[in-house]
């Protein structure tokens, strides 16, 4: 077992790096974790709580660093929770072969828009983000926290897109509200796992601890690298996902 762990561990500071910069660590941990034994729905709600740990780790950080705007996070965080609740919800009772059908759909989407990647070319400051723009933002929220509850694998690709096309946000400004909004629906999210008993903490733990390493690295990288180096990140990350997705 302590073998198991310490490769769990790992890959949790790995995905914890990659998740706080781009987004898609799922996309190894739930296949892993399903790969050591673990069923569907425990893998599911198991990677939840790493996300957590990771996400807490983050946020902490881009807002001890001042990269970070607790009133259009709220705004999106909110939206975000009612859906995420939605679809964690429905995904609890799914058969382990109709979800492993869905993830494997999900991998697909989030390839595509990886690789229609819109983003604006005018950076802005959140402040100069009109009204506008934020209620639409709020409604799309609304949309992924449903996905980021059902599945959450790639939920960072989605965030990131969306945000560089409705705000014109750097994506370090963008990895810290995306890392908060997951922070929030992830508390009420990962509880109805565990209250349905689709947890195994053992392993959640091991992912979490190493999520939070990473993260805590992945958000000092991003604010001292800045987008050059998110962007490529992201780029690896598309490759690596394309990979998998083609020959595994």
């Amino acid at each position: 077992m302590l073998p198991k762990l310490l490769l769990i561990l790992v890959v949790g500071v790995v995905t914890g790096f990659i998740n706080t910069n781009a987004g898609g660590g799922s996309l190894l941990t739930l296949p892993m974790l399903i790969f050591l034994g673990l069923p569907s729905a425990v893998a599911n709600g198991t990677n939840r709580l790493a996300i957590l740990f990771g996400a807490i780790s983050a946020t902490t950080n881009f807002k001890k660093k001042g990269i970070f705007d607790w009133k259009f996070g709220l705004e999106l965080a909110i939206p975000a929770l009612i859906g995420a609740a939605i679809g964690s919800s429905i995904v609890i009772s799914l058969p382990d072969r109709t979800f492993k059908l869905i993830l494997s759909f999900a991998m697909m989407v989030m390839l595509a828009v990886i690789i229609i990647n819109p983003r604006s070319k005018i950076e802005k400051a959140f402040e100069n983000v009109g009204l506008k723009k934020r209620i639409l933002a709020m409604i799309a929220f609304f949309f992924i926290g449903i996905y980021g509850g059902f599945v959450q694998a790639g939920v960072g690709f989605i965030i990131i897109a969306t945000l560089s096309l409705m705000t014109g946000l750097s994506l370090v400004r963008i990895n810290a509200l995306k890392v908060f909004v997951v922070l929030i629906y992830m508390i009420f999210s990962l509880t109805i796992f565990i209250v349905n008993g689709k947890i195994n903490l053992p392993m959640g733990l091991a992912l979490a601890t190493g999520n939070a390493i990473g993260a805590y690295f992945g958000s000092n990288f991003a604010i001292a690298k800045g987008d050059r180096w998110i962007r490529a990140i992201l780029v690896v990350a598309i490759i690596a996902m394309a990979i998998k997705l083609a020959f595994f």
